[in-house]
């Protein structure tokens, strides 16, 4: 398990490249707030526009999780919820297949058929379990569902392990933004929505290494 959450953490690491870039173009936070706060009249607008927005999530730097809120705040909790699912659910797919059908024969060309088979043999053993607990996390989600995808993780453990994550983390943004709108403070909610996971995020890269370092530290003191 420790093993597949340090690769995910590589591939979040190697994710980032294209993100950072983003960060440094003016004036899209002035853009995305104007979008916040006066959106699309159309209902039906604003559900495709989130879907497609988290469609592409595995692409491109969009903050999920503030999406999700905003899906909520604007549609309602069932509403946004399940359009906030459909996206996620999209998106993870797309990542996925690919990764499955493209990514593995680039990891057969960097690394030894040794390394792929223990990596094979963990993703089926904790597969399931690393996607549902990097759901919740910027860049590290999206990691895993690529780890996954080369690892030939099956289509069946996949779906219902990503299908039903993504459903409880949809609805949980989608109440939270309708009880933020509902009580005029979605602008602070939609902060903490994106705060919290990049805490969280932050967490388990320190939090894995200095396990790993504390159990290092013990067997070397035991030897």
């Amino acid at each position: 398990m420790r093993e597949l959450l340090r690769t995910t953490l590589l591939i979040a690491a190697v994710l980032l490249v294209p993100i950072v870039p983003f960060l440094f173009l003016g004036g899209w936070e002035d853009r995305m707030l104007g979008w916040i706060n006066t959106p699309p009249a159309s209902q039906w607008t604003v559900a495709w526009l989130v879907v497609g927005l988290l469609a592409v999530d595995i692409f491109l730097p969009v903050p999920s999780s503030a999406v999700c809120t905003f899906s909520g705040a604007h549609l309602g909790w069932l509403a946004g919820g399940l359009a906030a699912w459909l996206g996620m659910t999209a998106g993870s797919v797309v990542g996925f297949a690919l990764a499955r059908a493209l990514g593995r024969p680039l990891a057969e060309r960097f690394a030894n058929p040794g390394d792929l088979d223990r990596s094979d043999q963990l993703g089926r053993r904790f597969g399931t379990a690393v996607l549902v607990m990097t759901r919740p996390l910027p860049v590290l989600a999206e990691a895993a569902v690529l780890l996954m995808g080369v690892s030939q993780l099956s289509w069946r453990r996949f779906l219902i392990s990503v299908g039903l994550s993504n459903l409880g983390v949809a609805l949980v943004y989608a109440v939270f933004g309708r009880m933020a709108f509902e009580q005029n403070a979605l602008a602070l909610a939609l902060l903490a929505s994106v705060a919290l996971p990049v805490v969280a995020t932050i967490f388990v890269r320190w939090w894995l290494p200095s396990v790993e370092g504390a159990k290092a530290s013990a067997a070397d003191s035991n030897s």
